[in-house]
């Protein structure tokens, strides 16, 4: 009996023993090892691994990608000599966590503090030298992409990678946006009159040929409309003198016709005349004009 207590008593102790030296890495960790306070190993591939129990302690650092984001824009000054406010983000992560632990003794705070350091000091060296046009679309692009080597080769020193250096937004501080916004709206209105005067100057011409081709084209009409109706004249005329010298008493008969029809249109027309004028020789004789 005293030998099983032993037996388990001697169990428990290596359990106590095996649950003191070993320690699991996650995938998404790097693990280092310190004895008295100096890193003996570091721990990058995941599972099951030991240490000496008591005289061995272990910390943890996460080698996913980082976000550094600043919460209000920073202000740069152009070559120009004009102020720009610039909004920017950093990837980073650890790649080598024993330098990273020297360096920032593993503080996250520490190492974004001296990264965003070196990032602000590259966009002002990078915007000193540019236009605001430059870095605003000319060459952005550029200007990350020495962001990113840059701040990734100083970076190495703490162990970390700088994966991307990014621009979100590069605006005119609000003293000078305002102005240039007023400057955009006053010369958009000067567009704008502009083209509104061309626009009536060339309504006016259009309207000024529309009137004139109208006075044409009504002038050509009026002279057609003449032509045709003195020619419409000049064969009635002709048509008439050819009826009167076929029979001129049956001219002068439809003529007084159409006199008395012409005169006599209303019962209260009245006309006064010498009963015996030859205006009534057809209505005292219908045949009197056949003698002569």
């Amino acid at each position: 009996m005293k030998n099983l207590g032993l037996f388990f008593t001697g169990l428990i102790a290596a359990l106590v023993v095996l649950s003191l030296s070993a320690f699991s890495v996650d995938q998404r960790e790097f693990a280092i090892v310190f004895r008295l306070g100096q890193i003996i190993s570091v721990e990058q591939s995941p599972g099951l691994h030991f240490k000496v129990p008591l005289l061995d302690n272990v910390r943890y650092y996460d080698k996913r990608i980082v976000t550094l984001d600043w919460v209000e824009p920073d202000r740069f000054i152009t070559s120009e000599k004009k102020n720009v406010l610039v909004d920017s983000f950093v990837k980073w992560r650890i790649v080598d966590p024993a330098k990273y632990y020297v360096s920032v003794r593993g503080d996250e705070k520490q190492a974004e503090a001296r990264l965003s350091q070196m990032v602000n000091d590259g966009l002002r060296a990078e915007f000193g030298k540019r236009t605001i046009h430059d870095v605003i679309s000319g060459e952005r692009a550029k200007i990350m992409d020495i962001l990113r080597d840059k701040a990734d080769h100083e970076a190495r020193q703490m162990g970390i990678q700088v994966l991307d250096v990014r621009l979100k937004r590069v605006d005119l501080p609000p003293e000078v946006s305002d102005s240039v916004y007023q400057r955009m709206e006053a010369e958009r209105k000067r567009v704008a009159n502009d083209l509104r005067s061309q626009g009536a100057g060339a309504a006016e011409k259009i309207r000024a040929d529309a009137d004139k081709q109208r006075e044409v084209i009504l002038a050509e009409a009026f002279r057609e409309a003449q032509r045709i109706k003195g020619e419409g004249d000049a064969k009635a005329s002709e048509i008439y003198a050819s009826a009167y010298s076929k029979n001129p008493e049956f001219y002068a008969f439809y003529r007084s016709l159409e006199a008395y029809r012409n005169s006599f249109r209303s019962k209260s027309d009245v006309l006064v005349l010498d009963p015996s004028s030859d205006f009534f020789k057809y209505l005292k004789s219908p045949g009197s004009g056949r003698g002569k």
